[in-house]
């Protein structure tokens, strides 16, 4: 699991996304693989026309989504590794660029 990767996550992740097996992108950095638990941020079908919230990714072959969803980054949620599954596509660099644009903002870390 990479940060970039887009996995299923099941079980509890918060709120009113208990249960539910959605996509999430994994946002945590690459230099803590021995965590027992993984921060992500979920996909959703539904657009907010919340630019600054979400992250608007197209399915193509290097993701391997089905439809057009949004990183809700205004959702990040860490949860355990066993609760994510293999992963099943990639962000590609660009989405990977606004993915790390928007994440400090959102957490009040930019400027």
């Amino acid at each position: 699991m990479r940060r970039g990767d887009l996995v299923t996550i099941a079980g509890r992740i918060g709120g009113d996304y208990e249960g539910k097996p959605r996509p999430a992108v994994i946002i945590q950095s690459d230099d803590f693989p021995e965590t027992d638990s993984v921060t992500v941020s979920p996909l959703t079908s539904v657009d907010a026309d919340a630019p600054l919230l979400r992250l608007r990714i197209d399915p193509t072959p290097t993701n391997n989504l089905r439809h057009t969803s949004w990183v809700m980054i205004d959702k990040i949620a860490t949860v355990r590794r066993v609760n994510i599954g293999q992963a099943f596509g990639r962000l590609d660099d660009a989405e990977l660029v606004q993915l790390n644009r928007a994440l400090p903002v959102f957490l009040g870390l930019a400027g």
